[in-house]
C-alpha cells in the first residue's frame, strides 16, 4: 500500500467513478474516523507503537497516522460501497475462506446486534451447552494474565509451589519451541509470526498437561481466538496494578520492551492498559497487586483461588 495511491474505477451509466477530488460525505468521514479509532485501539491492545506497526505492515508511519486520525485512503470507502451493494459486511469480502457464510454468518449477524453484556451471556450459554471442558478439571489449570510488571512470574511460581502444580511460563515455552529469543522472533516474523507461535505453544501445553499454573504474555488477551481458548480451558486470574507500578517494576527488571526509545512511554502504557482492561476483566477473578507487600498480595491470590470466584 502506498500513501499516495488512488484507486482507479471504470465509470458506468449507473455507477460513475468517484472523483479523486470529492471530499468524503459527513457519513463517510464519520466511518473513517471510527475505522481509525478501531485501528488505534487494536494497536494499543497489542502493545505496538506506530513505528512497530509500520515496520510489520510495511505501511508508512505517515499513512498510519492519517488512518488513525480519520484521513484514510478513499479506497476504503470504495470497498465499503461494494460491500453495501452486495448487502454484505466488509469482513465477508476481506475474509480468505468461506467460514463467514451460511449458518455462521447468520449467527454472527445476530450476535453483532447484541450489547456487550448480552454477547458475554450468549458466550457463557454456548459454553455450558456445547463445551466439553470439565469445570473441575478446569480449576486445576490456572492461567495468570496481566500487563508486564503485574507479578505473574513471581506470584505464579509461589502459587504453583503451594499447590504442588507445575509452573509454566508461556514466553519461555515459545522461546524453547522456536529456539529464538522473543525479540528475535518479533524482528524476524513480526507480530503475526509471534501470535502463531503463541497459539501453537498454548495448544501444546493444554494437550500435554492436565494441571499447571501458567504465566501468560501481557498481550495474549488481544488475540481473540487464543484468549478464548485460554478462558475456556483454564481458570484465569488477572493480576491488576496501577500504570505507575507496572512501569516501576518493568524498569527494575531492566526490560523496557516494547516502550524503549519512546518519550511518551507512560502515556503509551496507560493507553495499553486502558484498552486491554475490558479484556483482562473477562478473567474469573481479579487480584490487585498494588499498594501492598508481596506476602499480602500472595495471600490474597491464594485465598481467591481457594474460594468461590470473587474480586479481590
Amino acid at each position: 500500500m502506498h500513501e499516495n495511491l488512488n484507486p482507479l474505477t471504470t465509470p458506468t451509466p449507473s455507477a460513475p467513478a468517484v472523483p479523486r477530488s470529492d471530499p468524503p460525505s459527513v457519513a463517510d468521514a464519520d466511518y473513517l474516523r471510527r475505522l481509525g479509532e478501531r485501528v488505534r485501539e487494536a494497536r494499543a491492545r497489542r502493545g505496538m507503537t506506530r513505528r512497530i506497526l509500520s515496520r510489520d505492515s510495511r505501511v508508512s508511519e505517515r499513512y498510519l497516522a492519517q488512518l488513525e486520525t480519520g484521513q484514510g485512503n478513499i479506497s476504503v470507502l470504495l470497498l465499503r460501497q461494494v460491500a453495501q451493494a452486495l448487502d454484505l459486511p466488509m469482513h465477508a469480502l476481506l475474509h480468505d475462506a468461506a467460514e463467514l457464510f451460511g449458518e455462521l454468518a447468520r449467527a454472527t449477524e445476530f450476535l453483532a446486534k447484541l450489547s456487550g453484556e448480552q454477547q458475554q451471556r450468549a458466550r457463557e450459554m454456548l459454553l455450558r451447552e456445547f463445551s466439553a471442558v470439565d469445570p473441575v478439571a478446569r480449576r486445576q489449570r490456572i492461567a495468570i494474565v496481566g500487563l508486564r510488571g503485574a507479578g505473574k512470574s513471581t506470584l505464579g511460581g509461589m502459587l504453583a509451589t503451594q499447590l504442588g502444580l507445575p509452573f509454566i511460563e508461556l514466553d519461555r515455552v515459545i522461546e524453547q519451541h522456536s529456539g529464538l529469543g522473543l525479540s528475535v522472533i518479533f524482528d524476524l516474523y513480526g507480530q503475526s509470526g509471534f501470535r502463531r507461535l503463541e497459539r501453537e505453544c498454548l495448544d501444546q501445553i493444554l494437550q500435554r498437561h492436565t494441571t499447571f499454573v501458567l504465566a501468560t504474555g501481557g498481550s495474549l488477551v488481544s488475540e481473540a481466538a487464543t484468549y478464548e481458548r485460554l478462558l475456556t480451558d483454564c481458570f484465569t486470574v488477572w493480576l491488576r496494578a496501577t500504570p505507575e507500578d507496572h512501569m516501576q517494576r518493568v524498569i527494575a527488571q531492566g526490560d523496557t520492551r516494547p516502550m524503549s526509545e519512546n518519550r511518551e512511554a507512560m502515556s503509551e502504557l496507560k493507553n495499553i492498559l486502558n484498552v486491554r482492561e475490558p479484556l483482562y476483566r473477562r478473567a474469573d477473578i481479579t487480584v490487585d497487586t498494588s499498594s501492598q507487600s508481596l506476602p499480602d498480595t500472595f495471600e490474597d491470590l491464594a485465598r481467591a483461588i481457594r474460594q468461590e470466584p470473587q474480586q479481590i
